[in-house]
C-alpha cells in the first residue's frame, strides 16, 4: 500500500518570495482552498517543507 498526501492551499502567498509562489504552483495548486492528492515521496515532502506555513497536509492510506 502506497501512502498519498492530500495537500490543501490555505494561505495566500502575497508578500512571500517568488520561489515559494513557484513551489505552490509546482505542487499543482491553482487557487486558495484548492486541494491535490500526490504520492508520498521525498521530493513532494521537500516542497511541502518549503511552504508548510501556507498548506495543510493530510495523509491518506490507499485501500
Amino acid at each position: 500500500m502506497a501512502k498519498q498526501l492530500k495537500i490543501t492551499w490555505t494561505k495566500s502567498f502575497i508578500g512571500y518570495p517568488r520561489t515559494q509562489r513557484l513551489t505552490i504552483q509546482s505542487l499543482g495548486l491553482r487557487k486558495l482552498n484548492h486541494s491535490v492528492v500526490k504520492e508520498d515521496c521525498a521530493q513532494i515532502r521537500g516542497q511541502i517543507e518549503k511552504v508548510k506555513h501556507m498548506v495543510l497536509v493530510e495523509e491518506i492510506d490507499e485501500a
